[in-house]
């Protein structure tokens, strides 16, 4: 039995009167004429809601610094003066785990953007199709009749087509979300860099004041072995020796506090750092210097805290309460996400609208594959537009608008938080400026006072004129004025990296014309 081989083509063909050559550009002109039509919004105009705070810093805050470079334009190289906390910070920029989250949530939001920005475009793709078939001829004489169709050309697959808006308020929300992203990594190297500052400076004041209870420790267990002579000599009484004994133990009870305080600020600090600190970066413990007793002193001299700043860092001026609102990166990431809630409004009410999207494609058809690119091929196009409307869907785009709407209430809500809790961090933080200055000016008088009363007790005791309780009563107060010295000092500097922080400041990335003060070790 003879089979036949036969090729059909079947194709459609350009309208009569048209030129091959536009037959198949017909299409995408169309296309383009409707995504011109395109742009409507049903995005609400967005206002920035007005600042729930006062005009100017409260009078508790008192005087602020004028002039200066404001502190969100201060790099924190310029603010920090420290060359080995500078040291410290540039290695926790490197590798503090928490800014590398913030770094690849950035990458992650932009990535996001993108994705939804490319739905506004149409999804162009080329392809090359073939089929060979052949109808039953189950109990025919003659063999199958074969067919073969290839078709070669570019195609626009579902492409929505944004009469009102919808694609265009998703693309804007995604933009608002990674720009609050961005600035939420701005804020976390400003937390960062702040945290740095006050463990490091809980270091130093941790350091100093163990020091401190070293060298006490060092002269109360002088004292005692003092006292114990003049016990045995008779020239003391058993309570004076207990008392002293007493006084000893205390000292060596805050050395052991103070070395367990300073092991964990070195803990928390290589956590921030996201390595060990190097050893070299870590400040030392001053050795212990007592003098030796001599024959016409009963008591050695208490030590002294020093006097110097434990870190050095630049005054920068407050400014207005209105400048947060443009500098704070936590302010404009909550501004964003309300812009972003904002333009999801616009999204949910174009789902009340019908959703137009069009599938396209234009190329040559033929019988044979040579026939493609050759003359034996025809022009072929085919245009396919779809319209989408919601009749009833059991009120889900109304309650997904409602949604939407709570979510910019909520979004007003949280950006207007955002804006009160900076106003109370910076006024907190001026009141502080104002207050500690005078905090410890009255500390080191009253450490001025404290050393020559306990100088003028000691005088007294060995002249027999005073009990060694008055002795003992001295000391004790000394020692709690030096600690609180110690302490106010690193509260001042502290205060001032949170002023920095607070205004905004250490996120900016310094000039290259620029270079920073000459750094200074602290102590």
């Amino acid at each position: 039995m003879n089979k036949h081989h036969t090729q059909n083509f079947v194709v459609q063909r350009p309208a009569p009167g048209v030129p091959r050559t536009w037959g198949g550009l017909r299409p995408l002109a169309a296309i383009a004429v409707i995504g011109l039509l395109a742009g409507c919004s049903f995005v609400p105009t967005y206002e920035r809601p007005a600042a729930p705070v006062a005009a100017q810093w409260p009078d508790s805050a008192g005087a602020q610094a004028t002039g200066g470079t404001a502190a969100a334009d201060l790099p924190w190289q310029q603010f920090v003066h420290d060359v080995r906390l500078r040291e410290v910070i540039e290695l926790a920029l490197v590798n503090n785990r928490d800014l590398r989250v913030a770094v690849q949530s950035i990458e992650q939001a932009r990535a996001q953007y993108r994705i939804t920005r490319a739905d506004q475009f149409p999804t162009v793709g080329a392809s090359l199709n073939g089929t060979r078939s052949a109808p039953n001829t189950a109990g025919g004489d003659d063999g199958p009749s074969v067919s073969s169709v290839y078709t070669l050309g570019v195609g626009v697959t579902s492409w929505e087509i944004d009469f009102f808006g919808r694609v265009a308020a998703l693309k804007d929300a995604a933009l608002a979300q990674y720009l609050a992203t961005e600035d939420a990594r701005k804020t976390a190297q400003i937390s960062l860099i702040s945290s740095i500052s006050s463990a490091w400076l809980s270091l130093q004041a941790d350091t100093e004041l163990l020091a401190l209870a070293e060298r006490t420790l060092a002269t109360r267990q002088q004292s005692l072995q003092l006292t114990k002579l003049r016990f045995e000599n008779g020239a003391s009484s058993a309570l004076d020796m207990r008392q002293a004994e007493s006084l000893a133990a205390s000292a060596q009870s805050a050395q052991a506090q103070q070395r367990r305080l300073r092991a964990q600020d070195i803990n928390l600090l290589n956590l921030l750092v996201g390595q060990e600190v190097p050893e070299r970066l870590i400040p030392p413990v001053p050795p212990v210097t007592v003098a030796p007793p001599t024959n016409d002193s009963t008591q050695p001299t208490p030590p002294v805290a020093p006097t110097g700043q434990l870190s050095t860092f630049a005054e920068v001026p407050a400014g207005l309460p209105s400048d947060l609102l443009l500098r704070r990166p936590d302010i404009r990431a909550a501004e964003q996400q309300l812009i972003a809630a904002n333009a999801n409004i616009g999204a949910a009410r174009a789902n009340f609208f019908p959703r137009f999207s069009l599938t396209a494609s234009a190329g040559r058809a033929s019988t044979t594959l040579d026939g493609l690119v050759g003359s034996g091929g025809v022009a072929a196009w085919s245009l396919a537009p779809s319209i989408t409307l919601p009749i009833f869907d059991m009120g889900r785009n109304q309650a997904n608008l409602d949604v939407a709407k709570a979510s910019r209430e909520i979004a007003v809500a949280q950006y207007e938080k955002a804006i009160q809790s900076a106003f109370r961090e910076v006024a907190d933080a001026l009141a502080g400026r104002a207050t500690l200055s005078d905090q410890l000016a009255a500390l080191e008088t009253q450490a001025t006072a404290e050393r020559d009363s306990f100088r003028l007790a000691d005088l007294r005791y060995r002249n027999g004129v005073a009990s060694y309780l008055d002795l003992l009563d001295a000391q004790r107060s000394l020692f709690a004025t030096e600690q609180a010295l110690t302490q106010i000092r690193m509260a001042q500097r502290a205060n001032e990296v949170q002023l920095y922080k607070v205004l905004g400041g250490g996120w900016t990335e310094p000039p290259e014309a620029a270079s920073p003060p000459a750094p200074q070790s602290a102590g």
